[in-house]
Parts: C-alpha cells; structure tokens; sequence
C-alpha cells in the first residue's frame, strides 16, 4: 500500500512539476511581447510534448500558435522560439472563407469545405505555388485535420492578410482553409517554421477539445 501511494505521489508530483516548468516558461515569454491566453499555451505545449515524445518533430525548438478564438482583425499567430524563450513573430493570419467572417466560428477537415481545420500539425517542406513560397502542412490528427495534405492546406502569403485591407473591409479577407499570413512576412515566417515544428491552431469548440487525442492524452 506503501509503494502504491509513493508511486501516485511521484506521479503527482511530476505533473506539479511539469505544469510549474510550462507556466515559468510562459511567464518567462509574457517579458518579450503580447502572447497568446495561458490557457492556449499550456494546452499547445500539452501537444507539443507528445508530438516530440513520438518523434514527430524533427525541430522541436519551435512552436507556432494560432488562436483562432481571436477575430482576424487581431494578430493571432506566434512563432515561439522554446530555447532562447523569445517570441520570434507575432502576425495576422487568416481563416477559411466558410470559416466565419470576422471570427471563426466553422471548422472542418472535409475536401472542398473552405473551412479552416484545429489542432496539431508538423510543418513539412516548401515549394512555390499560386501563392508564392508556400509551407506544406501534415495535420496530425485524424478526423480533425488529417486531411490536410489531400485540401492543400499550407501556409502562404496573401495580399489580403494586411491592416490596409482590415481598414476597408473590418476584417481579414478569407482562404480557402489554409492560415495566410502577410505577403511580407510569409518568407521569413516560413522559412523559419519549415521542416518538422509544430504548428497548433486552436478554438474552444466542445468538438475539438473533447476529441484531440494530444488534449486529453489519448
């Protein structure tokens, strides 16, 4: 009996712990610029872990966070460098035309829905498509985003991810479900990203939080 409850406190006791080491991180980050809910992080670092735990990552210094709670007009992507504890970049980027308009609201992981997709993605290589130097994304989750690859889910710029265009129009303009981000920031944003880091992109929809496998461990 003895054994078993030192065993439970060891295991208590490594997740206080884990839990203390994350929040100092943030806490850590929260010097350098605006960062995204605590909440949100934890819940990103909760996947990043297992991912890199997989060896799904072949970077796991970095981490890109989008919080898609957060209208477009917003910025509401991090790039989080995990080592030096800085926040890279901090952008706008945009959400799928079905989606919503000025927040998001829809989300899928069906061909052809225009709906942006959650959860945890590896970032894949790069090529250059209609929209310029572009960043394939592998979604990691399945009946949540692992359709990624087949909709042409990637990363871009876009002329319509801009304040000038947030001035006009109140919002963002709208994908077809890949996260465009600006046209002057896509190349150094990507080509910082690319190549095995995790991209989480989250929204409190009861849907996902209760379906992620890396949220609840599964």
């Amino acid at each position: 009996m003895r054994l078993v409850s030192l065993f439970i406190a060891l295991i208590v006791g490594w997740n206080v712990s884990n839990i203390q080491s994350e929040e100092e991180l943030y806490h850590q980050l929260a010097y350098e610029t605006f960062l995204p809910k605590k909440d949100v992080f934890l819940k990103a670092m909760k996947g990043f872990k297992l991912l890199k735990e997989e060896g799904s990552l072949d970077n796991p210094r970095l981490i890109t966070i989008i919080d898609m709670e957060l209208p477009s007009s917003k910025k509401r992507l991090w790039v989080i460098d995990l080592t030096s504890k800085k926040v890279v970049y901090h952008s706008l980027v945009a959400h799928g035309k079905n989606t919503g308009e000025l927040k998001a609201e829809s989300f899928s992981n069906v061909l052809g829905s225009k709906q942006s997709s959650l959860g945890f993605y590896v970032t894949l290589g790069t090529y250059m498509g209609k929209h310029g130097y572009s960043l394939k994304l592998r979604g990691m989750e399945e009946g949540i985003n692992d359709m990624a690859e087949e909709r042409a889910i990637v990363m871009h710029g876009a002329n319509y991810v801009s304040r000038q265009f947030i001035e006009q129009y109140g919002r963002l303009g709208r994908s077809f479900g890949c996260p465009a981000v600006p046209v002057l920031k896509s190349k150094k944003i990507i080509g910082e990203i690319k190549g095995g880091t995790c991209l989480f992109i989250y929204h409190p929809s009861e849907k996902y939080l209760f379906g992620s496998r890396y949220l609840n461990g599964l």
